[in-house]
This record gives structure tokens, C-alpha cells and sequence, in this order.
């Protein structure tokens, strides 16, 4: 029997524990939000292809923007925000 190891990372400033290499979106689905971003016309999005295509679950990572949450794993200390960005 193997034990997960679990990463402390923070999404909107609260901290939660995933287990390591859990992509971002799961890591938010699990944080019960479920959307990452508001569209110029007001719409909520989320990740919708789960393999980096659509471009509708981007967030900010550690300062860095637009980085895909479908094909990002978290990792120890990681800093997600969500609507941080207007695009």
C-alpha cells in the first residue's frame, strides 16, 4: 500500500493540501471553484478540454499569468489566483 505525498499550495490566499502532481484544475474543482476566470462579456470560465487547447482555464501561478490549469501539476508553496486577470 503507497501513501501520497501532499503539497501545501494556496489558491486565493487560502491554503490547501492536494496530493503531489495534481493538475491545478483538479486542485480547483476540489477547492469547490469552478470557474478560474470572467470573460470580457461577464461569462465564468473553466477548463473545457482538459488538454491545454480551449485556453478557457487559464490562471496565475506564481505572479506568472495565463498559464493553463489543465496541464499544470501543483507543487509545494504554489501561489494560484483565479480572476486576476481581465482577458
Amino acid at each position: 500500500m503507497s501513501s501520497q505525498t501532499l503539497v501545501s499550495i494556496h489558491i486565493n490566499g487560502q491554503m490547501y493540501e492536494v496530493a503531489e502532481a495534481t493538475s491545478v484544475a483538479a486542485a480547483l474543482i476540489n477547492a469547490n471553484l469552478l470557474h478560474t476566470r470572467t470573460s470580457v462579456s461577464g461569462e465564468h470560465r473553466f477548463a473545457l478540454c482538459g488538454m491545454g487547447v480551449c485556453q478557457e482555464c487559464r490562471v496565475q501561478v506564481n505572479g506568472s499569468q495565463h498559464v493553463l490549469a489543465c496541464q499544470t501539476f501543483c507543487e509545494s508553496g504554489m501561489e494560484i489566483q483565479t480572476e486576476s486577470m481581465s482577458i
